[in-house]
């Protein structure tokens, strides 16, 4: 019993020795926080840090009239004890003995609020604002109005989906405009989907979705056309425009989902000629001398019947006194009377040969193990080689520098 009561003692004793210990050390740190706030609000501090804020305050005023109004970059009063010495030579640092106090007069902000904190320097909002959108306020001379969407594929399903999100800046026949979007995967023209009709606006919004079942190996064949509507009171539709966009260009992933906008363009309500038609754009860049041709699409074409899957494709030769010099092909498309092949070709021409240089633009129908067969030709150039719209689309090329050209052109078996 006398041993259980020594021990009993000595663990009493530790824990005594323990608890005053750390009764101690709280005073200690206690008494530190007192004397280290008596020391900052010394009064002799206080007026120093007065004076170099009143001095700060005065240099802002200044640079206002010469930049815009900045923003203070502060180290808070946590990160004191800190290394900040690689700092420029214009930015104002207090050292640790004399920080900021808020100032006893003039306009209070959080700015004010943060005492003992550091300068470093400030930050320019005008150098952080996100780059304005433009697509819905910039708009070409004759806009017919401007398309929104998406696309994305997901590899497992083998689905195209598609997000008709809105419209804008639309030029109904009336004033008023009931619209609604037909949505087509070409080649197939046979079957769309129909977006919902939005009343009574020029500018509808949609957000619908839809979704197509394609294939991977046959996506990159297929081409997204959209098709605008106006809706009269007497139920009669009306054609608004066109959005055509091929996918071989992009790429197609569930996890990249691409917002894409085009500006709608009219459908060309003429019949095809006897062998189809062919639309291209040109351009020239009289200070680099090239000749850019872009191969946008076809309609109309006349395939053999016995061969519907065979390659369809567009061969573009430049010529200078009918002697060939270079010549590019396109992509060939599954055989398809509309094909869209949007696919741009440049060649180097020096403007003293633009009077004697010509293009050639062959549609081409290729069969496997045979010959291949040209389905129409179209040439533009210069007088000595063309007449009509031929001749007037290239002197709007060279009269229009840099600017592309689009027109449409009847293919002819000629050659």
């Amino acid at each position: 019993e006398q041993a259980v009561a020594v021990a009993g003692g000595i663990i009493g004793g530790i824990l005594l020795f323990v608890l005053l210990g750390i009764t101690v050390y709280l005073l200690w740190k206690k008494f530190c926080r007192l004397f280290s706030y008596e020391k900052l609000i010394n009064p002799v501090k206080t007026r120093n840090a007065n004076a170099i804020f009143q001095d700060q305050a005065n240099s802002e005023i200044q640079l206002k009239s010469t930049r815009s109004r900045s923003v203070p970059f502060i180290i808070p009063p946590t990160l004191h004890g800190r290394d900040w010495i690689h700092l420029t030579n214009e930015e104002q640092v207090q050292e640790d003995s004399d920080p900021y106090m808020t100032p006893q007069s003039g306009p209070r902000s959080s700015f004010h609020s943060l005492a003992g904190a550091y300068v470093v320097g400030t930050i320019n909002p005008d150098l952080y604002k996100f780059p304005e959108d433009k697509s819905e306020t910039d708009f070409p001379d004759g806009s017919i109005g401007r398309l929104w969407f998406s696309i994305e594929y997901e590899q497992e399903s083998e689905r195209l989906l598609v997000s008709l999100i809105k419209v804008r800046k639309l030029q109904p026949p009336a004033d008023s405009c009931s619209s609604f979007v037909k949505i087509y995967l070409l080649p197939d023209e046979r079957s769309y989907l129909q977006s919902k009709t939005k009343c009574k606006t020029l500018n509808p919004q949609f957000d619908e979705n839809f979704v197509f079942q394609v294939s991977s190996k046959m996506l990159l064949q297929r081409t997204l056309k959209f098709l605008v509507y106006h809706v009269d009171k007497q139920k009669k539709h009306h054609l608004l425009g066109q959005v055509i966009f091929p996918l071989k260009n992009e790429v197609l992933t569930e996890d990249n989902k691409l917002v894409i906008w085009r500006d709608l363009e009219k459908e060309n309500l003429e019949p095809p000629s006897d062998y189809g038609d062919i639309q291209f754009s040109l351009s020239y860049n009289d200070y680099l001398g090239r000749l850019t041709v872009v191969v946008l699409r076809a309609r109309g074409l006349k395939l053999q019947e016995e061969s519907p899957a065979v390659g369809v494709y567009v061969k573009v030769s430049l010529m200078n006194h009918n002697k060939f010099i270079k010549s590019k092909k396109t992509a060939a498309l599954l055989g398809t009377p509309n094909p869209v092949y949007n696919e741009t070709f440049s060649f180097k021409a020096d403007q003293t040969e633009l009077d004697t240089a010509s293009l050639s633009l062959s549609v081409l129908q290729s069969n496997k193990g045979e010959k291949t067969l040209l389905l129409g030709r179209v040439v533009v150039g210069p007088f000595m080689y063309t007449r009509g719209k031929e001749l007037e689309h290239w002197n709007e090329m060279i009269s229009k520098p840099k600017e592309l050209v689009k027109r449409w052109h009847a293919l002819c078996h000629s050659t």
